[in-house]
């Protein structure tokens, strides 16, 4: 850190983290972005819907923008933040952020982008192929198992609705009943319609050969071919420099379920805490990567706005005292 206080601080140096990073460099604001360097799409091979940058590896999108932000004179540093805490006063509102480490840096307002964590389901061998062939979003790897004999897992009530999905990418799609709900008549009716075969049973393991994933394997032995399974993940806010503020994480529902956990902001970004930000996966839980840049630039804007409003106000209140 080059030095003890900054305009704005960014915690996380993802997507949402560094395009924020690049509006207020470019607002001429100094900017600090503490990176932790582990993004939540480092599994996957890809990234895809962003446009200008379709199929760009997700390392590399990251490297891009690394130095697209350090060129308008932000800094980037490795690390991970334990705390934030306001700083005492009752003027412009300070922050002093705590890295595990023991460094620590003021700032006038914060952005926290630190995305979530996928929570798998207990299965042995997912984890493993996660982002590979063990997925989740179609609109994220739908196209790259196109015509595949593709599984759905069933671990809550949302699996029909991931089958009926995915059988707009493969005419080969088997739901897996596994530990989700059975299936009402209608959704029965509906998955028959539609080609989706529907097998009984837990799935207890994943079948890999030559690093492929080949197939699933039930409590009774069977193994179902398959070339990809897509799963329900937890989507859980990693939200612990947020709640040192002071801020709680709560439940968001997906037609009656519960998905994950997630900070709430205003369309800005802006917490209920004065001065604090979020901005990405820690606020909105199903952004994909385009999306969360979006978001880290709409942020990045508003911090800007109220440190001008704050420089104004300060400026006021000097020409005033000159003038006594």
């Amino acid at each position: 850190m080059k030095q003890q206080r900054y305009d704005v601080v960014i915690v996380g140096g993802g997507a949402a983290g560094l395009s924020g990073a690049l509006a207020l460099a470019r607002a001429r604001r100094s900017v600090l972005v503490i990176d932790a360097g582990e993004p939540r799409n480092a599994p996957a091979s890809h990234v895809h819907n962003y446009l200008g940058r379709e199929s760009t590896p997700p390392g590399e999108l990251l490297a891009i923008g690394r130095g697209e932000a350090a060129g308008y004179g932000a800094e980037i540093v490795e690390g991970r933040v334990a705390s934030a805490e306001r700083l005492p006063g009752d003027g412009e509102p300070g922050f002093r952020v705590v890295t595990e480490d023991g460094r620590s840096v003021e700032a006038r307002r914060l952005l926290v982008t630190t995305g979530l964590v996928d929570e798998l389901p207990p299965v042995p061998g997912l984890a493993a192929r996660w982002g590979r062939e063990v997925l989740h979003c179609p609109y994220c790897h739908g196209h790259e198992v196109a015509d595949r004999p593709i599984g759905v897992l069933a671990t809550g009530p949302l699996a029909v609705h991931q089958a009926l999905m995915w059988r707009q990418w493969s005419d080969d799609v088997t739901l897996f009943l596994h530990t989700g709900p059975e299936p009402t008549e209608e959704e029965y009716e509906q998955l028959a319609a539609r080609g989706i075969a529907v097998v009984d049973g837990e799935v207890t393991g994943l079948e890999v050969a030559d690093d492929r994933f080949t197939g699933v394997t039930l409590a009774s032995g069977r193994v179902v071919p398959r070339e990809a399974l897509v799963v329900q993940a937890r989507f859980t806010a990693r939200s612990a420099v947020l709640e040192s503020l002071g801020l709680e994480p709560v439940a968001q529902e997906m037609g009656g379920t519960v998905i994950g956990s997630y900070i709430p902001t205003d369309p800005t970004g802006a917490t209920e805490v004065p001065g604090v930000w979020a901005a990405g996966n820690v606020t909105r839980l199903t952004e994909q990567v385009i999306g969360a840049a979006a978001a880290g630039l709409m942020a990045g804007g508003a911090v800007n706005g109220d440190l001008t409003t704050e420089d104004t106000r300060l400026a006021v209140a000097a020409r005033r005292e000159r003038g006594r």
